[in-house]
């Protein structure tokens, strides 16, 4: 359990991250420091506002990379 809150820089970095390695198509952020982020050429973008539903985002996109990689440990 977090207890700090999220920080911009914390989700630039993770956005970042995701995107240099191939997991997200676009990303694209807000003057207001909204993401606009997608996932696929297919899928629908998904605008986050704050950077704990970003935090949310890339934990979910993690959860899925792990049990999307086969011959890994539960």
């Amino acid at each position: 359990m977090r207890t700090t809150p999220a920080t911009h820089a914390e989700a630039d970095a993770w956005i970042s991250v995701l995107t240099k390695y191939g997991h997200l198509h676009r990303a694209e952020r807000a003057l207001d420091g909204a993401w606009t982020v997608t996932r696929t050429s297919t899928s629908t973008p998904h605008t986050l506002h704050e950077p704990i539903l970003v935090l949310d985002f890339v934990a979910e996109v993690l959860h899925d990379l792990r049990n999307s990689t086969p011959g890994t440990r539960r």
